[in-house]
């Protein structure tokens, strides 16, 4: 393995994603088709898949994505929370320091749970061993 490629993320509607992931967490449109869209942020990309039919999971008695974390520099941090604030993003946790560096846990449109985090894995390890 080289390393993390992507995360597919199931939405009911891709307009509204769109405006999220797009708008307010500031990723880059680099594919729209009918029911899905590419979108590339940093090294990370993301696809949405469109999926109007399916019925809304009871968050943490399900399995699946618990939550996805994207890099941020600890510079923008604060610019950023405060957009999601703005934007009246619902913020689950935070922000807080933590695993050596600061976080803040975010709901999309749809429920998924997003984390900005500032810190690397070596320094989580630093950290917690």
């Amino acid at each position: 393995m080289k390393g993390f490629n992507h995360v597919t993320i199931r939405v009911s509607d891709l307009t509204a994603s769109l405006a999220f992931y797009c708008g307010i967490l500031g990723m880059e449109l680099v594919h729209q088709g009918r029911t899905d869209a590419y979108l590339e942020w940093g090294a990370a990309w993301i696809c949405l898949l469109e999926r109007k039919q399916l019925q809304p999971m009871p968050g943490e008695e399900a399995y699946g994505v618990d939550h996805v974390a994207l890099s941020i520099e600890n510079s923008g941090f604060d610019a950023a929370v405060e957009r999601l604030k703005q934007a009246a993003v619902p913020i689950v946790r935070g922000p807080i320091e933590r695993g050596g560096g600061r976080v803040v846990n975010f709901l999309d449109p749809d429920g998924t749970q997003l984390e900005w985090n500032t810190g690397s894995l070596a320094g989580r390890m630093k950290v917690w061993n």
